[in-house]
């Protein structure tokens, strides 16, 4: 893998999808244990919210990026964290975001020096997903399972989770890791599991499901 990490905070951290739900419970947790955030949005409109969430705002379409220029957007970052998505609906948009561009990130990532990164896939995400050729979500699984292999087949410090159905729910901070069926899970609770990840050395290498349960989050994801 290239580096390695301790088990401390990052410094510098950027996260792709910046104003996404997730995305904007996880800044200011990041920011509150003094983590520097870089937020990629892709609306200028969004750069006041992600501004009072306590990130440095950086406008750019990663879709639209070359590797080049994302490597250029990742450099002097200590972690990537990707939280966007195409939102579902059209395919051909979707393959483009949640498979080719997170593709790119992850090789400019590499191309950058940085280290660490995390993705934000879905319980259940692989090549046997198991969604039937005609259904909607098929584009998302097929992308999902493309861009977290090529993660894993990478030589980044990678961590990759796997929340259940999400929630808009408070917080619990409380999960279980690896359940046996997928139920749901607050976003919150996906944003500290974020930010747990990335101070915990144990998680590199890992693909991380988990829904609500019982176990505080640090304990839960730490091997």
């Amino acid at each position: 893998m290239i580096g390695t990490i301790e088990e401390v905070c990052m410094s510098r951290i950027l996260i792709i999808g910046g104003h996404g739900k997730v995305a904007r419970l996880l800044t200011p947790l990041l920011v509150a244990r003094g983590d520097e955030v870089t937020a990629v949005i892709r609306n200028p409109d969004h750069q006041a919210d992600v501004e009072r969430d306590g990130a440095s705002a950086a406008v750019a379409d990663v879709a639209s990026l070359d590797r080049d220029r994302l490597a250029a957007l990742f450099a002097g970052h200590d972690a990537v964290v990707w939280s966007a998505g195409a939102g579902g609906g059209d395919a051909a948009r979707t393959y483009a975001i949640d498979r080719d561009a997170a593709v790119r990130s992850i090789d400019a990532a590499a191309d950058a020096g940085v280290a660490r990164y995390v993705m934000v896939s879905y319980f259940g995400a692989g090549p046997d997903h198991g969604v039937p050729a005609d259904n909607d979500f098929y584009a998302y699984a097929e992308a999902k399972a493309a861009a977290d292999e090529h993660l894993r087949a990478s030589d980044l410090d990678w961590t990759i989770l796997g929340p259940s159905g999400l929630t808009l729910d408070p917080p619990t901070g409380l999960i279980e890791v690896a359940p046996d069926e997928s139920r749901t899970v607050p976003r919150a609770d996906v944003a500290g599991v974020i930010a747990a990840v990335l101070a915990d050395a144990s998680t590199v290498g890992r693909t991380i499901e988990f829904n609500t349960g019982g176990t505080k989050i640090a304990e839960a994801v730490h091997a």
